[in-house]
């Protein structure tokens, strides 16, 4: 064979081999940074990101971090990730994710789960993010009205109502001004319950039931997520009927739970790491904010 023809050979099984394997030798590195581990959402961001085209040890790598809940150890995580160049960092939470907005301007970021993206300054706005960052916002406070009303429903004659929550978090006080509405709405007064650190919540407890609560809103935050058992215990031992706003919290045995389904918020932030990894801006894909779904 002359050399004209090996090269016009050769140029032709180029052209016919699929876009998959004349990208084979570029490897994406994908950070994960949140407070800690959502299996069962983990498992649905890389099912996704398989169904279009990303796997593990083949075109993509991960980095995956948690923090824990320590605002020091988010800061280095944070760091350490942005140190190892990643393509792109996946935060959940809005701790975790201020955490890698302060670390880094240049590598884009996804948010798999924040609650208020506007309010905690992560974004400009829901229209025009601007910056590095772009995502799914778990905007929709009225979620926690709902639960007080499903919580009145259950138990029309009572009058008292305890709210356990995390002061520190952005997302608790747009949260409760829907819950203060809802509250007046039903004629029902509320108790604050404020934790930060697991040694707190048998004193929440035996707060809420010396204060007469008749039934308990949980309000979401990694935090509560992380001691989800220790809380759907001691509302079990203090027949404490609870409302919770994530799945996990009802099939962790507690009453009910309405609210985003995390899996799937997951799933469709892979579909954000796909077009960035592709070529697009954070800035030119506006963050969504979840669809309410329910769970009993």
């Amino acid at each position: 064979m002359d050399r004209r023809r090996f090269l016009l050979t050769t140029l032709a099984v180029a052209l016919d081999a699929p876009l998959e394997e004349q990208q084979a030798g570029k490897v994406y590195r994908i950070g994960f940074l949140a407070t800690s581990e959502y299996p069962s959402a983990w498992e649905a961001f890389v099912q996704s990101l398989r169904e279009l085209g990303w796997a593990e040890g083949k075109n993509i790598v991960t980095e995956r971090r948690f923090t824990q809940e320590e605002q020091a150890r988010a800061r280095n995580l944070a760091a350490e990730l942005v140190r190892l160049n990643m393509d792109v960092i996946v935060t959940s939470g809005t701790p975790a994710t201020l955490a890698v907005k302060n670390a880094t301007t240049t590598i884009s970021v996804v948010m798999a789960a924040v609650g208020d993206p506007v309010g905690a300054g992560l974004v400009g706005s829901l229209a025009r993010p601007g910056g590095n960052i772009t995502g799914l916002s778990l905007l929709n406070p009225a979620a926690s009205g709902k639960r007080v009303e499903l919580l009145r429903e259950l138990l029309p004659r009572a009058t008292r109502l305890g709210v356990l929550l995390v002061p520190s978090n952005p997302w608790t006080t747009l949260v409760m001004r829907e819950v203060h509405v809802a509250a007046r709405t039903f004629g029902m007064e509320l108790q604050r319950l404020e934790v930060q650190r697991p040694t707190e919540f048998d004193a929440a407890f035996r707060a809420a039931i010396s204060g007469g609560v008749a039934a308990l809103l949980v309000l979401e935050d990694p935090f509560m997520f992380q001691y989800k058992d220790t809380i759907v215990g001691l509302a079990a031992k203090n027949r404490l009927p609870a409302a919770y706003g994530r799945r996990e919290f009802a099939d962790a045995r507690g009453l009910m739970s309405y609210g985003a389904s995390f899996p799937d918020l997951y799933r469709r932030a892979a579909t954000y790491v796909d077009k960035i990894l592709k070529g697009a801006k954070p800035a030119d894909l506006p963050p969504s904010s979840s669809p309410q779904g329910s769970s009993w």
